[in-house]
């Protein structure tokens, strides 16, 4: 099933199902428990982030050839950060370049996130898809040098200024994705694909993730792990392709589709 959230005319916001033709329909009750399709038409008036979270945990370095294009080791374990949920930001909202802290080295990163549907503690590999809700698309914007030379050494700064964690459009459960690791995954910039591969490249699965990540530690339902992001992002180019304002970046991740968000400057305060 493909689940999206969204606000009504009258600003409410509400979840529905998308089918296959494109339709959508209302669904009674909460996707991370009791919940029915209804025959009730979605009245879209603006598609939402498809869930809010309540924690967002970001994995580095998790796909080989951006370990390579980075000139980084292959990690032993995963590299573990994390982002603001203030960072959680809207399909087609506008990825805003921070200018009250001021960066101007900001770059895309498309990836495949996972969101946790129950709790989940010291769970194995062969029971980690269990405790999956769905899976979306994000963005995990990132500020380089705020990441690499202002951040004394954590990532953290640089990746959680608001609007730097995109999700969506939609969350696909677990039965219309039973193997996440054979996704395609790419990154357009201005119509220009930036970035391609397949989640098979990754350096740990998303089972290894889930079970690493819940080791003596709680998941709760709702937290969402960012996955990784391919070869192809802006730093590593020659010379680097910063995002600048009028930009328009669009993440596409097989079976769950396209999450497109434009660049603009932080407005002054």
């Amino acid at each position: 099933m493909k689940i999206l959230r969204y606000r009504d005319r009258a600003g409410q916001s509400h979840y529905a199902s998308e089918g296959s033709d494109g339709v959508r329909r209302r669904l009674d009750g909460d996707p991370f428990g009791d919940h029915r399709v209804t025959g009730d038409l979605a009245e879209v008036a603006q598609v939402l982030a498809p869930i809010l979270p309540v924690a967002i945990i970001g994995i580095g370095l998790n796909y080989r050839r951006h370990a390579a294009e980075t000139r980084a080791p292959i990690p032993e374990h995963p590299v573990v950060f994390m982002k603001s949920i203030s960072a959680t930001h809207d399909p087609g909202a506008p990825i805003l370049l921070p200018r009250h802290l001021m960066s101007e080295e900001v770059d895309y990163e498309g990836e495949l996130a996972v969101v946790i549907g129950k709790p989940c503690k010291n769970v194995g590999r062969e029971r980690a898809l269990d405790h999956v809700l769905g899976y979306t698309c994000a963005n995990d914007v990132s500020a380089r040098d705020w990441q690499k030379r202002y951040g004394s050494g954590q990532w953290c700064r640089g990746k959680t200024f608001d609007t730097f964690a995109p999700l969506g459009p939609v969350l696909v459960t677990p039965d219309d994705i039973p193997d996440p690791n054979s996704l395609t995954l790419a990154t357009d910039l201005n119509g220009e694909r930036v970035q391609e591969s397949s989640t098979r490249d990754m350096i740990f699965d998303v089972p290894a993730l889930i079970a690493f990540l819940s080791g003596s530690t709680t998941l709760l339902p709702g937290t969402v792990i960012l996955t990784g992001t391919p070869h192809g992002v802006g730093m590593a180019a020659s010379p680097p392709r910063w995002l600048r304002p009028g930009d328009t970046v669009s993440v596409t991740v097989e079976r769950i589709g396209t999450l497109t968000n434009p660049v603009e400057t932080e407005p002054a305060t």
